[in-house]
Formats: structure tokens, sequence, C-alpha cells
């Protein structure tokens, strides 16, 4: 991996325009219906409450999503990391990757196990998560890209065990 750039993106993967505008839409328009409900019939106060809640709960998970589906997740040699410079795994951490159907992992995308200690629990809606040892990458991504990134970090974790010859220009 010496011949490589550290900085240089091997792979992104960033949140298609169709489903950030489904994806957004859809939680806007259910907080906002929500809090109609609860102005427009208000039931018990505690449900009034609730609804209210909730309604709020489901405008700020899309601001949430809106601000990190801005950004993108790039793979350099050395790490996997988000658009704003946050580092979500070094390459030579990533002990294992699971692109299977049945696996607890975000639409269209995989799940990484890494070697660390565990990371702070990180979430990104769209674009990827962090639990302990395990990450998340996909969501609001296209399948394509996704797999693209999944099939170099598996050439990058094959290289490391000495299974390829070193990736070169």
């Amino acid at each position: 991996m010496s011949q490589f750039d550290p900085d240089e993106v091997l792979a992104t993967a960033s949140a298609s325009p169709g489903r950030r505008f489904l994806g957004l839409g859809s939680l806007l328009m259910l907080g906002l219906m929500v809090i109609y409900v609860a102005l427009a019939r208000p039931p018990a106060f505690g449900w009034q409450l609730f609804l209210l809640a909730l309604g709020i709960a489901a405008i700020a998970s899309a601001e949430a999503m809106r601000r990190s589906t801005a950004s993108r997740v790039e793979l350099t040699p050395t790490e996997l990391r988000d658009g704003d410079g946050t580092v979500i795994a070094r390459t030579e951490d990533i002990i294992g990757l699971d692109r299977g159907f049945f696996a607890f992992k975000p639409s269209n995308g995989f799940l990484l196990k890494t070697s660390a200690a565990a990371g702070p629990r990180s979430w990104r809606p769209g674009l990827w998560w962090r639990m302990g040892r395990r990450i998340g990458i996909g969501g609001m991504t296209p399948g394509n890209q996704t797999k693209f990134m999944s099939e170099v970090i598996a050439a990058l974790m094959a290289e490391r065990r000495g299974d390829l010859p070193p990736l070169g220009r």
C-alpha cells in the first residue's frame, strides 16, 4: 500500500437525490400530519402532548437526515471517513465485511467489523452508523456505489492478509 497516496479517495458513497427527497419528504410529512392531528382534533391532554412530541421528533429526525445526507462516505487506502473528515474506521482495523442478504446492515449497504477498541456510538441517518465495533455503511446511497466500496475494502483486506499481490499502478 506504500504505492498509494494515503489521501487518495478510492471510492465514495453519497445519498442519491431521489432517495433523499423521498426520505426527507416522508419524515417531514409524518411530523406535520401528526402535529396537525394533535392540534385539529385534540385527544386527551396526555395524548396530545405525546402526538406533539412525536411530530417534533419526526421533524428533528428529518433535519438530522438532511444534514447527514448532504455529506458522503470516502474510502482512502488508510481510512474510511465521512466527508466532514470524521474517521469512521481505519482500514487496518477492519477484520470483517458482511454484504449478505440477512446481515443486519443498512439498505443497499454493508456491515464492517473492526478489531480496534469500540468507538463511540455514532449515527449519520441515511449514510452510516457505528455501534461498538460494528459499522453499517449505506441507507440512502445507491447500491452500485456501496458495492464498489465494499469490493475495494475486500481487496484491501485480502492484500493485507497476503491473498493478493499489492495493489498498484
